[in-house]
C-alpha cells in the first residue's frame, strides 16, 4: 500500500508540475539568442560573394512560466520583464508579435534604401495601404479588423501614405460611415464602420487603430531578404552591411567574422537597441572577431560602453567597434587589414 501511495504521490506531483509548465506569468524573460549570418538570407541579384560574414545577433524572448522565471533569476544574462514593460497598453500577444515583425520588414527596407544609396543606386516606393498594428478596445474596428490586416482604400480612394488617411478621417464627424478595402492574407473584402470619438473630451474620431505606412521599396538590382520568424528593428545596420557589401565589388569582411547590431535610419543613422550584453555572448559563442556597436554620439550609457563591459565580462576577445552611421562601420571596415590564415 506504501508503494502504491508514493507513485500515486508522484504522478501527482508530476502531473502538476508539466501543468504549471503551461501557466504564464505577467513576465517575460529575455536571454542570449544567436548569431546568423546573413549571406544565406539575403540575396541580390548578380551579386558579388565574400570571403568572410556579416552576422545578426538576437535576443530569445518569451513569457515565463514557473520554470523559466526561476532559471533566469539564477542565470547571468537573463533578464526578467514585467509584461506592461514589453508590450503596450491594451496589447495582445498577437498584436506584439505583429508589431514586431511589422518593426523588422521596417528595417529591411531601411536598410535597403541606405545600401542602395551609398552604392549610387537609385530606389523607388510602391505605397500598398495602411498596415494595422493594434486595434483599439471599444472603438469600431474592434472585432472587425486584426493586426496584420491591410486598408487598401477608404471609400474607393487610395492614399500615398498613413497620414493622408488619417486627415481623410480625421474630416469627418462621429457616425458618419466608411467603407475600407481590406486585405486580409491576401483576399479583400469591404467593411463598413461608422466613425466614433477617441473619448468624450476629445472631437477626435477615428475607427480605432493604430496604423503605419505598408510600402514595398523597388530596387535593381533585385534583392530578396528572408528574415522568417525573427522580429524586431535591431538588425537594419547589419542589413544594410550585407546588402552594400553584395553591390560593391569590394569585400568589406576582409576574412573576418563580423556581428553587430543597431537600428538603422533612411539616412543611415545607427541607433540604440535593448539588451546588447545578450546580444555580446550570442556573437561571442558564434566566434564572431569584430562586433559593430551603437555608439549613440558616445553618450555614457551608450550600447556601445554596455557591450565592452559585457565583453570584459565574458572574457572574449572579440573587438568591440564604436558606430554612430552606416558610414562609419564602412569606413571603418575599408581601412581594416585583411584577415591573414
Amino acid at each position: 500500500m506504501k508503494k502504491l501511495g508514493s507513485f500515486r504521490l508522484t504522478l501527482l506531483v508530476a502531473i502538476l508540475l508539466f501543468a504549471s509548465s503551461f501557466y504564464y506569468l505577467p513576465f517575460y524573460v529575455s536571454k542570449p539568442g544567436m548569431a546568423k549570418e546573413l549571406e544565406p538570407i539575403i540575396e541580390v541579384d548578380g551579386g558579388y560573394e565574400e570571403d568572410g560574414s556579416f552576422m545578426l545577433t538576437t535576443i530569445r524572448m518569451g513569457r515565463a512560466n514557473i520554470y523559466s522565471y526561476l532559471l533566469a533569476h539564477f542565470s547571468d544574462y537573463q533578464e526578467i520583464h514585467p509584461v506592461e514593460e514589453i508590450r503596450g497598453e491594451n496589447e495582445t500577444d498577437e498584436e506584439y508579435t505583429v508589431r514586431q515583425l511589422h518593426m523588422m520588414d521596417s528595417s529591411k527596407t531601411n536598410a535597403i534604401e541606405v545600401a542602395y544609396k551609398s552604392a549610387g543606386l537609385p530606389i523607388d516606393y510602391n505605397y500598398k495601404g495602411v498596415y494595422v498594428l493594434q486595434v483599439v478596445p471599444g472603438m469600431p474596428a474592434e472585432g472587425k479588423l486584426t493586426a496584420g490586416d491591410r486598408v487598401v482604400e477608404v471609400d474607393g480612394k487610395r492614399f500615398n501614405s498613413s497620414t493622408e488617411f488619417i486627415e481623410y478621417v480625421g474630416d469627418k464627424q462621429a457616425g458618419d460611415e466608411v467603407t475600407l478595402t481590406v486585405d486580409k492574407k491576401g483576399k479583400e473584402s469591404e467593411l463598413v464602420l461608422a466613425l466614433k470619438k477617441f473619448d468624450e473630451s476629445s472631437e477626435k474620431v477615428g475607427i480605432g487603430i493604430s496604423l503605419v505606412d505598408d510600402k514595398e521599396i523597388e530596387v535593381e538590382p533585385k534583392v530578396e531578404v528572408e528574415t522568417d520568424e525573427i522580429g524586431g528593428p535591431s538588425a537594419g545596420l547589419m542589413f544594410s552591411l550585407e546588402i552594400y557589401n553584395q553591390l560593391v565589388e569590394i569585400d568589406l569582411t576582409k576574412g573576418y567574422e563580423i556581428a553587430g547590431t543597431g537600428t538603422i535610419s533612411p539616412d543611415g543613422t545607427v541607433g540604440r537597441i535593448g539588451g546588447i550584453e545578450k546580444k555580446i555572448v550570442a556573437a561571442d559563442k558564434a566566434g564572431a572577431e569584430i562586433f559593430l556597436a551603437p555608439n549613440e554620439e558616445g553618450a555614457e550609457d551608450s550600447n556601445y560602453k554596455a557591450a565592452v563591459r559585457a565583453a570584459e565580462d565574458i572574457d572574449t576577445s572579440m573587438k568591440i567597434i564604436p558606430i554612430d552611421t552606416f558610414e562609419d562601420a564602412v569606413s571603418y571596415l575599408e581601412k581594416l587589414d585583411p584577415k591573414t590564415s
